[in-house]
């Protein structure tokens, strides 16, 4: 099925302590967990009775953890599956008692050996039986170079961000994985011109994830910007709206695209990609999706600034500065709901809350930047510096957020 081995229980104490708090306002740090020297990348989340049990995929190391987090202050690392060699295993989604991972060849500079060696698509999981010890239960190929940024919020559907065959650049795959064990493609969506020369400039790329909500899914497209499709047939997905931000943020172009809950509003934002110092301007917007046909920027987030007395800003640290990743509520049991609070990323400048009670007025309410790690666990940055990168919030208002270097922070809104 795939050269997956089989998950090993392996309790791996943190054999650093927690960093210290560099900058804070409104949030502090009540758990870190060093995962044995291999910093996490992306989140998710399972609740089995009183236990609470957080799944992340590795950066610099091809392969998953589950981490017991019902004590939040003292988060235990209970198991390590070790993913394919060569290949990025860069994204988990939980729902339902299934557990969705990413495969992807990744490119050259981020510290694999034989990318060329990648395995490729996604992997899934049975979580249910045992949260501390998954069971594969299939595999499904795209036949390009994997996925990336996926959707999954239960049921029988993936929506994947797809290297495909014959597509410059990722598009969209609805796949059916009622039965696990043969997952089928049942739909799929590119932008027009995708079928073209290989893509060079990124120009028409899905980063993803396509969040679903309803009939409709929210895409993050890349340079294209903003798409929302009608995904009410899975099988035959159409263009309702789109928005472009021109040639505004990286090359990545737009990275993110989250619902409000209950509003007609979504955050989208771009995803630095330059290291420090870079000219590189990145967004963070409000877009009013009340009319899905014609979407609108209603505001920017307010870019974070270092507070006073601070020993350099954020443009003169090292590594990237800029937003990233958003937490994803999904509608999960276990999540915390967005509907004012948004909880972004922001690379050296850590974790900033912002509160859109007011969407043409959005203000920073709270953040947390750790000091620089001390120890090189990857080759990026080039410049040994904080690099926040992921960011999820359970249900009883612990955040949980990855860094490059220096591993899991477990924090908790309140005044220092």
């Amino acid at each position: 099925m795939s050269k997956v081995e089989p998950p090993v229980r392996t309790r791996r104490d943190s054999a650093t302590p927690m960093p210290s708090t560099l900058e804070a306002r409104g949030i502090r740090a009540v758990g870190f967990h060093d995962l044995g020297g291999d910093p996490g990348f992306k989140l998710a989340m399972h609740r089995a009775g009183e236990r609470w049990y957080l799944y992340t995929a590795h950066l610099w190391r091809s392969g998953w953890s589950v981490i017991d987090v019902t004590d939040p202050t003292a988060p235990e690392h209970l198991t390590l599956i070790p993913g394919p060699p060569h290949t990025w295993t860069l994204q988990v989604q939980a729902s339902d008692g299934s557990l969705i991972t990413s495969l992807e060849r990744p490119p050259e500079g981020w510290g694999v050996e034989r990318p060329d060696l990648a395995e490729e698509g996604v992997l899934i999981w049975d979580i249910a039986s045992d949260p501390v010890k998954p069971r594969l239960l299939g595999v499904h190929r795209t036949g390009g170079y994997g996925t990336h940024r996926n959707y999954y919020a239960g049921g029988d559907l993936v929506y994947l961000a797809a290297g495909l065959p014959g597509l410059a650049g990722r598009a969209l795959q609805i796949v059916d994985i009622s039965d696990p064990s043969s997952p089928q493609e049942v739909g799929r969506w590119s932008w027009p011109g995708q079928d073209g020369a290989v893509n060079e400039t990124l120009e028409s790329y899905m980063h993803g994830p396509a969040y679903v909500e309803g009939d409709l899914a929210y895409v993050s497209f890349g340079r294209v910007g903003l798409v929302i499709l009608d995904v009410s047939d899975p099988s035959s997905p159409h263009l309702v709206g789109h928005l472009s931000f021109g040639h505004l943020g990286s090359r990545v172009g737009c990275h993110s695209a989250i619902p409000l809950e209950g509003r007609p509003l979504l955050i989208v934002n771009s995803e630095a990609l330059e290291e420090r110092p870079s000219a590189e301007w990145n967004y963070a917007f409000v877009v009013d999706v009340s009319d899905p046909s014609r979407p609108v920027v209603v505001e920017h987030l307010p870019a974070p600034v270092a507070p006073p007395g601070a020993q350099s800003s954020y443009h003169e640290r090292g590594g990237r500065f800029g937003p990233h990743n958003q937490h994803h509520h999904q509608g999960h049991p276990a999540l915390k709901s967005s509907s004012n609070t948004i909880y972004m990323t922001w690379f050296n400048a850590g974790l900033r809350v912002f509160d859109v009670t007011d969407p043409g007025a959005p203000r920073e309410t709270a953040y947390y930047v750790p000091v620089d790690p001390e120890r090189r666990r990857g080759p990026l940055p080039a410049r040994l510096a904080t690099q926040f990168e992921d960011v999820l919030v359970d249900a009883r208002g612990f955040v949980y957020c990855t860094d490059k270097n220096h591993g899991l922070f477990i924090l908790e809104p309140g005044e220092l």
